[in-house]
């Protein structure tokens, strides 16, 4: 007799939305269900694409392929604030609930770069006396508590994180994380097995065009940001500085959008600059032909102790092309591009004078980073993390 098992996955973002993590967790499920056996079926509950509110595509609430079933949750549009980012989980948080609560699963996998998803993660497995496996992409208590100024909302929230996060980490089995640098963090969790499965280069960005060495000298160069605008980032305390110091030699391209979007806005008009670009959120295809104009790519994170532990996902990204990289990181992820990511300048966060002398002194350079590229595919890594999982079957 074959004994069906099943397996539950909950991410707040899946294909085709954008993001971070709606391109780690389709590459996760697409290896999970490569590899999987075939008395093993998946349910994934997911979101209706909503991770930029300029970013509007049609897809079906339900999803069956083969042995994997998608659920998708409408949730209301957000602008990523605080109040309305919570309402919108939330409706996603009882939804799932709802819909799993006459089935029953084997192991729940949750990927969260926001606790909750992680915490819901916690609460079915629980009640399903299920194996949790979490994917944790962000330490989310340290994230919000770094962007957020008000001392007594932050008095109050921290202990309520805490108390989350400990019922949800000690729930868990195993926990990946995809930084090496949140590994202290997670130290007094004894009972849990870890793994490192990081973030990576997806297979539409491998095999990129080579750059054209006639292009090093031009008449105007474009420095490329493609991804979420908001206070973690801090781009519009940076780029329209930069972009008054360079000139009009130089154009900034800004591809995304986000919480404090209209903060460059208004930096563009009161340093009135017409050498920045404020480009809404793009499908692939279009970003990858963005990436081939540019000269230079573009990173920075505020210099708060949270962010000093993350890898950059769009480093990865940034990394598959042989184009120039401007990093205004510190920490960890410094020393991670540093160590790994080749033809990159990196600069402290909000530095502006160190990184336009460095744009304006050196001339442009080009190099594939080949080694990275093997060292780095999704692909590879996704499969890795599907095995870890499905070995928990046994």
């Amino acid at each position: 007799m074959i004994i069906t098992k099943r397996i539950l996955v909950i991410t707040f973002y899946y294909e085709p939305d954008l993001g971070a993590g709606s391109f780690r967790n389709t590459a996760f499920v697409n290896e999970l269900k490569a590899n999987l056996p075939e008395n093993v079926f998946v349910d994934v509950f997911t979101t209706m694409p909503n991770r930029y509110k300029s970013f509007d595509i049609q897809t079906n609430n339900e999803e069956k392929k083969d042995n994997v079933t998608i659920y998708r949750i409408p949730i209301i549009k957000h602008e990523s604030g605080f109040w309305d980012q919570i309402r919108a989980f939330s409706s996603f948080f009882f939804a799932t609930i709802k819909q799993t609560k006459k089935k029953q699963y084997d192991i729940v996998f949750a990927s969260s770069s926001r606790l909750f998803s992680a915490f819901l993660g916690a609460i079915v497995a629980r009640n399903k006396k299920a194996i949790l496996y979490l994917d944790i992409r962000d330490i989310f208590r340290e994230a919000i508590l770094a962007v957020m100024k008000n001392k007594i909302a932050k008095f109050i929230l921290n202990p309520f994180l805490k108390i989350v996060e400990n019922f949800t980490y000690k729930t868990a089995k195993h926990i990946n994380i995809v930084s090496e640098g949140f590994q202290n963090y997670f130290e007094n969790y004894k009972h849990l097995n870890f793994t490192i499965f990081p973030n990576g280069i997806d297979q539409d960005f491998l095999d990129t065009p080579s750059t054209f060495k006639n292009k090093i000298d031009k008449e105007q160069y474009i420095i490329t940001y493609a991804g979420n605008i908001g206070k973690c980032q801090s781009l519009h305390t940076v780029i329209p500085l930069m972009a008054k110091e360079l000139g009009n030699k130089y154009v900034f391209r800004i591809i995304g959008d986000g919480g404090i979007r209209s903060l460059v806005e208004d930096a563009i008009i009161d340093y009135k600059l017409t050498n920045i670009e404020m480009i809404a959120p793009v499908n692939r295809h279009k970003l990858k032909k963005y990436y081939e104009e540019t000269d230079y790519l573009f990173l920075h994170l505020n210099e708060d102790e949270a962010f000093q532990r993350v890898i950059p996902s769009k480093i990865f990204e940034y990394g598959a092309y042989d184009k120039p990289i401007l990093a205004g990181v510190s920490g960890f992820p410094a020393n991670f591009i540093r160590s790994n990511i080749p033809n990159t300048y990196v600069f402290s966060p909000n530095d502006i004078k160190s990184v336009t002398q460095f744009i304006l002194r050196n001339q442009i350079r080009y190099e594939k980073r080949d080694a990275f590229i093997t060292k780095y595919s999704r692909k590879n890594i996704a499969e890795k993390m599907a095995l870890s999982v499905i070995a928990y079957l046994n």
